[in-house]
């Protein structure tokens, strides 16, 4: 899947129409980094970036989707400000110098408010 002008297109170049999106701004864009697969989609606030990611088919790696696993680390480098705290699971997950750099665990940094997000899976792994 791809996108041009705005609208996301099938593997064959065609409109999926079932999945067809408008992105009408994209300073509210959330750009997914899985291990192979690239996609930038339209946030969803109250979405964690791990959901926005399989609801995608992002690869991005992940087991438990609650916290203890730390498989879904990412790199938030663009855009913290548009997502909920740290919940405590991250707390007791990542390191203070973790936090400072800007990861967090995909399955509980949740989308707050629209705007741009950049987010990388990055495991330790």
């Amino acid at each position: 899947m791809c996108h041009y002008g705005g609208r996301i297109f099938g593997r064959h170049g065609s409109i999926n129409v079932a999945k067809e999106r408008w992105i009408t701004n994209m300073e509210a864009a959330l750009q997914l980094i899985g291990r192979t697969i690239e996609k930038t989609v339209v946030p969803e606030p109250g979405k964690s970036i791990l959901q926005h990611a399989k609801d995608n088919k992002v690869d991005w790696q992940h087991l438990c989707t609650r916290g203890t696993c730390a498989r879904c680390r990412c790199l938030i480098s663009e855009g913290s400000e548009h997502l909920e705290e740290p919940t405590k699971a991250e707390h007791l997950r990542l390191d203070p110098e973790e936090f400072d750099e800007g990861y967090r665990l995909g399955c509980q940094a949740v989308v707050k408010t629209a705007g741009k997000i950049v987010a990388r899976n990055k495991t330790y792994f």
